[in-house]
């Protein structure tokens, strides 16, 4: 699985290296063996941004793009779409993508989480709960998140010293924390249909969709 993230993110145009940041010697070797390039990290990290920012602040790239290692179907043109937003817009710190709900179920799933944005494509709030709430029963767009997140150098190394805020506590959302201190969130709609795999059924599927057994592999973080 790891194997798969690791091709298809080297198929943006946009990236010019990809790599596994883990603090697992097996998911290191297990990455090696295919001819990742690897960055040992340490192993108290809360989160993966942390594991990330870690890498950053050894790294001279100006622009850091966050892949989750357990996406093997990820899309290069939406790393790219999420990459160009930021060449885009000098002035923006952060990027990441939204792909409208097509499933009704998905809007009050709290696993779901839901994006609203505003006219220049900016976030102005991440949440659980089914957001914009349509009073009166008048229908409009709901949005849900997709995990991946591009960020300028500066601002990734920063970012885990920035307070934790109420509704990244409430929500438990660090993308909150960016818009607690301040700071925009570009938001690039994409028809990538995020599948990460965090359960057998998952694997289950990716499997199927791939039309052969997919190795099992541990998270990770590239740039």
């Amino acid at each position: 699985m790891l194997q798969h993230v690791f091709e298809r993110a080297g198929m943006a145009r946009y990236l010019t290296a990809v790599v596994v940041a883990t603090d697992d010697e097996r998911i290191a070797a297990a990455a090696r063996r295919f001819g990742a390039a690897v960055r040992m990290t340490r192993a108290d990290h809360p989160s993966g941004t942390d594991r990330v920012a870690e890498v950053a602040s050894a790294d001279s790239a100006e622009i850091i793009v966050n892949i989750q290692g357990d996406e093997p179907l990820i899309d290069p043109e939406a790393i790219d779409a999420a990459v160009l937003a930021l060449l885009d817009a000098p002035d923006v710190p952060m990027a990441t993508l939204k792909k409208r709900i097509e499933v009704e179920d998905e809007i009050g799933n709290p696993n779901v989480v839901k994006v609203v944005t505003d006219r220049e494509g900016n976030a102005v709030y991440f949440s659980r709960a089914p957001v914009p709430y349509s009073r009166d029963g008048v229908r409009t767009a709901h949005y849900k998140h997709i995990g991946l997140y591009v960020y300028r150098r500066d601002f990734l190394v920063a970012f885990p010293a920035l307070p934790i805020g109420p509704l990244e506590t409430a929500e438990c959302l660090e993308q909150l924390r960016a818009i607690e201190n301040g700071y925009r969130i570009r938001v690039v709609e994409t028809g990538y249909e995020s599948l990460g795999v965090d359960t057998l059924d998952d694997l289950e599927r990716v499997e199927h969709l791939f039309g052969a057994a997919a190795p099992v592999a541990g998270g990770s973080e590239e740039h």
